[in-house]
């Protein structure tokens, strides 16, 4: 008999879902993530479910990597629909990540495509994500992306330092971002996306600009910018741990987070969340809105999470048990967790602060209300919105999230 998971209950054989969980599939937006679990080779910083070659018994291409991956896929699509039912569903955005998910040919990823609208129906105007390495795409690779669907792409940017990109243990050149960019656009792509991280080892206040002038000056519709985290487990925390390298600093942290705040805007580019940057309110990612807002989304994958009607579930994470799950009929997923209504409004208090629109003050309790009065007063939620019955986060509100959501949820 096996153990219940710590951080979860064992779910169903067949991923059935409740009936109240279904009943609201088709009330709010619903999104497929799709978690590619391959890279060449692993970021020192990197905590990501990801495999390389020397993870995988020495080969990508094997009976659990790159050539089967859309196959092994396929079977939680149809499990997907047959736990979903027959309701109409049309998937709204789909965004595929990983690890690297150009590492699988283009071929693969327009078969994913197929698969899903196959499965589920793709809108007629979905988003279509997926990131790519700098180093993992060519223009002709592009070409077939966007001709197979794809809207839009997020590229690894990082930094545009030599020596800053070393330190991540990131593959790319600086010279190769602005070649993608060409490549991408070229390609036709609606929107190209840009991630940063900042506060790495040996990364001056100058190199940090000149980072951030290079992505502004390639014209990207939208930047994700990161604070460098130590997550336990990885390179980068050992060589912390040694004493090879500094912990980043959460007052250097901060000063950063300003800077790109300042050059973004400068540009063009609104924070429409705390870490996320667009041109338009047409340019904002979609699908990950979806998670902010508290929408259904099924991840597909090794170790990929969904939710679903308050219900949600996360799938084993090595790529060869994942197989086994399918090839035996059964769910991968690893557990599960059914929130209560209490616990689904405190996520909404806890993602929806972030983003630039706001959280309604109706969502919290007496408590909470009473809080929002002395953030205001000490300049972290705008005193101005709150007259309009929403809580929104001021740019030191920001850098202080987490105390705003603290006083938000006092208990």
């Amino acid at each position: 008999m096996p153990q219940k998971p710590p951080d979860g209950s064992l779910p169903p054989d067949d991923g059935a879902l409740p009936a109240a969980a279904l009943a609201e599939v088709t009330r709010r937006p619903f999104g497929v993530y799709v978690h590619v679990p391959y890279c060449a080779a692993r970021c020192g910083y990197c905590d990501f479910n990801t495999y390389t070659a020397a993870d995988l018994g020495g080969a990508l291409v094997s009976s659990v990597g790159l050539t089967t991956f859309v196959d092994i896929a396929t079977g939680e699509v149809r499990l997907a629909r047959t736990v979903l039912g027959e309701q109409e569903l049309v998937v709204s955005t789909v965004f595929v990540g990983g690890g690297t998910p150009t590492l699988l040919t283009a071929d693969d990823l327009g078969r994913l495509l197929r698969i899903l609208d196959d499965g589920f129906g793709l809108a007629s105007d979905a988003e279509i994500t997926t990131e790519a390495n700098p180093e993992s795409v060519d223009p002709a690779q592009l070409e077939q992306l966007r001709a197979a669907g794809y809207t839009r792409i997020s590229f690894g940017m990082q930094s545009s330092r030599p020596h800053v990109l070393a330190a991540l243990d990131r593959r790319h050149t600086p010279g190769r971002v602005p070649e993608v960019m060409r490549w991408a656009r070229k390609a036709g792509f609606d929107q190209v996306s840009l991630d940063l991280i900042y506060g790495a080892p040996g990364e001056s206040k100058a190199d940090w600009a000149a980072s951030l002038d290079a992505a502004i000056q390639l014209g990207p519709d939208h930047v994700s910018a990161y604070a460098l985290t130590v997550e336990e487990g990885t390179k980068l925390s050992r060589r912390v741990r040694r004493g090879e390298l500094l912990e980043p600093d959460d007052d250097l942290l901060a000063d950063r987070y300003l800077q790109a705040d300042d050059a973004l805007c400068a540009a063009g580019l609104t924070s429409y969340e705390v870490s996320n940057w667009s041109r338009g309110t047409d340019t904002r990612c979609r699908h990950n809105l979806g998670y902010w807002r508290g929408d259904h989304w099924w991840g597909i994958g090794p170790g990929a999470h969904s939710h679903v009607g308050g219900v949600r579930w996360w799938n084993v994470r090595h790529p060869a048990e994942y197989a086994a799950r399918l090839g035996a009929g059964r769910s991968p997923a690893a557990a599960r967790e059914e929130l209560d209504a209490q616990a689904r409004r405190v996520e909404r208090v806890m993602l929806g602060v972030r983003l630039a629109e706001g959280l309604a003050v109706g969502e919290l309790d007496g408590p909470g209300r009473e809080a929002t009065a002395g953030l205001a007063k000490s300049g972290l939620v705008e005193p101005g919105a709150l007259e309009f019955g929403r809580v929104r986060l001021t740019r030191r509100g920001r850098l202080l999230t987490d105390t705003v959501v603290r006083a938000l949820l006092p208990d």
